[in-house]
């Protein structure tokens, strides 16, 4: 191929005018990305390089409708605190070891990331590596990048782990209408067609992070306070510590028919969260409450004052949250901080007379009082102005008393509704949906709508927060984007560069020696203009190289959309930008750890490509 057989022309000038300007525009982020996408859109339309009646197609197509229902999908597994349960099982399954910790972790975070959108899975991992954090003494910079990594990694298990992967199929099916005449058809590739090459990926994530990376991970933990660390930081600032325990009443203890806030008078008395009584389980019980033989009480103190306090009262120590499980769900209720107002009501009365517990289910811990913190007999503490107090509830209660502005709460908790009665029904109906998609008959997008009404049926999510979960920044990215990678093959673009490419390469130059090219370019152009809008310009140039060389375009394409999310050391990855901030990542930290990881990303997909095709 040459340049005499294929002449520039207008329109091949015009798309690689905007395709620059997009590189650059993305480049110097002066103006939003989603912005710049919807700029070449325009462009597109007004330049007549995509007919208008297809320029919106990007709006319909698989790829971006499998997005918006994944985000949903994770949205409602999310709402049932299913990475909270996950937490606390990660723990006792690591039986303190901090390499099996993170191993189990990391692991589990990969194989999550080959369902559900990258970033997705990041945010809802992130309260769990707080609370392992908070739990385990282990610093959230040791955490966070391994888990981050995995998920990159594990995102190339399934097409539809990550957004390139999702966009991959249309692209390939769009370029079956330039393909030169004799070529094949490219055929879109089966949910699990990556599989090999993802394993791969993922097991060498967490042995990089296992036996090297864990060297270069800063030592020290973040500075700054995050919703998830609130058990660390409440036992530095006001000595509240320990792990919550479940004590039954038995028939010989001397709490049976003693209330709760007798009990509260006790000499070694932890602090009582919640009880028990016949079926009614909730937390903060009102001071009169009175314990029975069988009741439990769901207390927080540390391990020994507990275990001394069961012992000295006839109570059953329980080997795990059994009762209160749901209610100590950290996605449904936690520690939290609120000032009194000068303009309070509050002020001058105490928590006792103001009736906390009864009224709106909150606990309160302790009273922080200038340089003073109150813990003893708090509740008949007359409040002053500028008192910091510190509850237990749930978070929905929270939200009520936050409504009466008679306190200003501090602490970022969740606002949206838990909903962990349904963590069955929500798995059941993602597992259909992921089924479903396996087959051939159905297209990913349809199955995965289906499995998004299947929890909107059966109450998971609502509408308004089905439409909150979606990240329409991603979506107009990504649906705008589109047809450019249409403008780049049609106009005959991608295939005048392709042959360019192929006249300045030594005779005789293999194909795999291309795809590593390609792969290398394909990951520093990710650096520039994201992982969307590198597949988006890059994929068709693959494909047309791979036509040029007697390469196969599937390969090469893949290669490209792999290659993509290969990007462990900028904050142009919106995983990696997760991350960063919360864990207190320098770019030469992430730059010193991501490079090699980088590098052995690309050699096994270009390695591992060749060995499946």
């Amino acid at each position: 191929m040459d340049d005499t057989a294929l002449p520039l022309t207008r329109d091949m000038v015009t798309v690689l005018a905007i395709a620059g300007f997009t590189m650059v525009m993305f480049l110097f982020e002066r103006i939003r990305a989603d912005v710049v996408a919807l700029v070449v859109l325009v462009l597109l339309g007004l330049t007549g390089l995509v007919e208008p009646e297809a320029l919106f197609g990007g709006f319909s197509g698989n790829a971006v409708i499998s997005i918006m229902a994944t985000m949903v999908l994770g949205a409602g597994l999310d709402r049932t605190g299913a990475l909270n349960r996950l937490a606390g099982w990660l723990l006792r399954r690591s039986h303190g070891d901090e390499k099996r910790l993170m191993l189990l972790t990391t692991g589990i975070a990969g194989i999550n990331s080959a369902f559900m959108q990258n970033p997705s899975v990041m945010a809802l991992y992130m309260p769990v590596a707080a609370r392992l954090s908070s739990r385990t003494g282990l610093p959230l910079p040791k955490l966070l990048l391994p888990i981050a990594a995995a998920i990159l990694m594990g995102g190339g298990l399934t097409m539809v782990g990550n957004s390139p992967l999702i966009l991959l199929n249309d692209l390939l099916v769009a370029a079956n209408a330039n393909l030169p005449s004799g070529a094949a058809t490219l055929e879109p590739l089966q949910m699990f067609r990556p599989l090999p090459i993802g394993l791969v990926l993922l097991a060498a994530s967490l042995a990089y992070f296992h036996y090297v990376g864990s060297k270069k991970l800063p030592d020290e933990d973040a500075k700054g306070v995050t919703p998830g660390r609130t058990q660390s930081y409440f036992a530095q600032a006001y000595g509240i510590e320990g792990d919550v325990f479940e004590l039954e009443v038995t028939d010989d203890s001397p709490l049976a028919g003693m209330s709760i806030g007798e009990i509260e008078l006790l000499p070694g008395v932890p602090m009582l969260l919640a009880l028990k009584s016949g079926e009614e389980a909730r937390l903060s019980p009102a001071a009169d409450a009175r314990l029975q033989s069988g009741s439990v009480l769901g207390v927080m103190g540390p391990h020994q004052l507990v275990t001394d306090f069961a012992q000295s009262q006839f109570l059953r120590v329980g080997p795990r949250l059994r009762h209160f499980a749901d209610l100590f769900n950290p996605a449904r209720a936690g520690i939290s901080e609120a000032v009194v107002p000068a303009t309070s009501r509050y002020i001058g009365h105490s928590a006792g007379q103001l009736q906390l517990r009864r009224r709106y289910g909150i606990y309160l811990l302790a009273i922080n009082r200038g340089k003073e913190v109150i813990r003893d007999n708090v509740r008949d503490v007359a409040l002053r102005a500028g008192d910091m107090l510190v509850f237990h509830s749930v978070w929905t209660d929270l939200a009520q008393i936050a409504a009466t502005r008679e306190v200003a709460i501090i602490t970022d908790y969740p606002k949206s509704k838990q909903r962990p009665h349904k963590l069955k029904i929500a798995l059941a109906i993602f597992v259909v949906a992921m089924l479903l998609a396996l087959s051939s008959r159905l297209p990913v997008s349809i199955a995965l709508m289906t499995g998004v009404a299947g929890m909107l049926i059966a109450g998971v999510i609502d509408i308004d927060e089905a439409y909150q979960a979606i990240n329409w920044k991603t979506v107009f990215l990504m649906a705008c984007l589109i047809p450019l990678g249409w403008a780049m093959d049609s106009s005959g673009a991608a295939a005048w560069l392709a042959g360019h490419t192929v006249e300045r390469l030594p005779s005789g130059t293999p194909p795999w020696l291309l795809q590593v090219l390609v792969a290398l370019g394909t990951t520093a152009m990710s650096l520039v203009i994201s992982h969307v809008g590198a597949t988006i310009v890059v994929v068709p140039l693959a494909i047309n190289l791979a036509l040029a060389t007697g390469g196969d375009p599937t390969a090469f394409a893949l290669t490209v959309a792999l290659s993509a999310s290969n990007n462990f050391m900028t904050a142009s990855n919106p995983v990696v930008s997760m991350v960063a901030g919360p864990a207190g990542y320098t770019s030469r930290d992430l730059w010193r750890i991501g490079g090699p990881l980088s590098l052995c990303y690309c050699a096994i997909t270009v390695v591992m490509v060749n060995v499946l095709f």
